[in-house]
């Protein structure tokens, strides 16, 4: 156990050979934790009012609707004791339902859809919970390693009391068939992979409407598997 990884044994390595981007951006150097201010000491900064009315719902921000399955996500923010984490700011991003993103770096041959951004936020309720509506993105071809493909995936963010207090996982759908083959998911301890797999929600689902899947987050402990965003390589 470590004061950056509660549950060590769950958190990839910061290099993974499989994963090419980490070959660059992986820490060579030592890791120093970042001193908090007084910005982190006497938050929070982050409130309603930051908070769009449609921020949480991906399929309502343009003129017409988005192409592809919608479907609701949801779930609870909770501590590593299990207690709920209330009016804490989550955000999303993701490829839209043919898997490309909207902006130039993205090269890969699949429609945009001018209906839908791939980004969302809200803040959790008193009980820790969130809910967003949106599309399920589709997997795409990102050139990792012969015929890779990322399986379908939403990013989330989580911010504490200010924006340098960040934590950032990934969450996937139940039984991808292009798991086996993708090095971040890989990348992380076998048995604490499920943790990045949402559930199924029949109870959540929208009749006629939209499927619902659901996805916890827990900091610390037996939680979600995050990458760290609080250590930076130390200056020579």
């Amino acid at each position: 156990m470590s004061e950056l990884y509660p549950d060590e044994s769950a958190q990839p390595p910061l290099a993974w050979p499989a994963y090419r981007s980490t070959r660059l951006r992986a820490p060579s150097r030592p890791l120093t934790v970042m001193p908090h201010s007084r910005t982190e000491l006497t938050g929070p900064v982050l409130g309603d009012g930051r908070v769009g009315e449609l921020d949480h719902d991906l399929t309502r921000q343009h003129a017409g609707e988005p192409l592809g399955e919608r479907i609701v996500v949801h779930g609870r923010l909770l501590d590593g004791d299990g207690r709920p984490v209330p009016h804490s700011l989550v955000e999303v991003w993701q490829a839209n339902s043919a898997g490309r993103y909207p902006h130039d770096g993205d090269q890969h041959p699949a429609p945009h859809d001018p209906n839908f951004t791939g980004v969302g936020r809200c803040l959790t309720d008193a009980d820790g919970h969130y809910r967003f509506v949106t599309v399920k993105p589709g997997a795409y071809p990102w050139r990792n390693h012969d015929n890779a493909w990322r399986p379908a995936h939403i990013h989330f963010s989580l911010f504490g009391r200010a924006f340098t207090q960040r934590l950032i996982t990934q969450m996937y759908f139940p039984g991808d068939p292009l798991f086996y083959q993708d090095p971040i998911y890989n990348s992380v301890p076998e048995g604490a992979r499920e943790r990045m797999v949402s559930a199924f929600d029949l109870s959540e689902t929208v009749p006629e409407w939209a499927l619902a899947y659901r996805f916890d987050l827990v900091l610390g402990g037996a939680g979600a598997v995050f990458e760290d965003t609080s250590v930076f390589e130390e200056d020579e």
